[in-house]
């Protein structure tokens, strides 16, 4: 899709530095930018609160805004302005999950610990290599295709396509064996007692 006349004149008056210009690209890409969040916590099995959300909405429009709307500036048109926010969200989003986050929470595994009425506070070191040793166990269940597939979109954050350059897998099969591993993870995880 190409871009529109209303976001070349919004891109236009962002970079020429107008009055109420930022405030209309926020108006017009907050929800979108939320979407984003929302799919990239989601893939990883991560739970956001609202304040993380307006953190990582901050952290996305920041990087828009700095060294003089650098990165709308690189925009070449080639596409919406959209499709071009998706991808740079996507990427600051993932990169902050994958910092905030040192270990995977594949599965319910929060979810089951909340349950069970432990705190959903921070787990303590111990914790946390429990959780890194369940997640290796899980991943030991699976073909090394898929294990392989999983740590590179769940540990590492790569999109389908850098996935697709490294493996040679087709962009298309990827999606579903991931969700065929996570299901599989799943039924490991449950099976085994806690």
């Amino acid at each position: 899709m190409a871009l529109s006349e209303y976001d070349r004149k919004l891109l236009s008056r962002c970079l020429d530095k107008e009055p109420k210009s930022w405030e209309d690209f926020v108006d017009r890409y907050m929800g979108l930018v939320i979407h984003v969040i929302n799919h990239s916590a989601q893939c990883r099995s991560l739970r956001l609160t609202n304040e993380d959300r307006e953190d990582l909405a901050g952290e996305v429009f920041w990087n828009i805004v700095r060294n003089d709307f650098a990165l709308l500036r690189h925009f070449r048109g080639e596409s919406s302005l959209a499709t071009y926010l998706t991808v740079i969200t996507r990427r600051i989003v993932v990169a902050k999950l994958l910092k905030r986050k040192p270990t995977a929470n594949l599965g319910e595994h929060a979810a089951d610990h909340a349950a069970n009425g432990h705190s959903a506070a921070a787990p303590a070191d111990e914790e946390l290599l429990q959780n890194k040793d369940e997640v290796e166990r899980l991943l030991d269940e699976l073909e090394s295709s898929e294990a392989q597939l999983v740590r590179l979109y769940h540990l590492e954050g790569k999109s389908y396509g850098e996935i697709s350059s490294l493996t040679g897998l087709s962009e298309n099969s990827i999606g579903p064996t991931l969700s065929r591993a996570r299901d599989k993870m799943r039924k490991a995880a449950v099976k085994t007692p806690s």
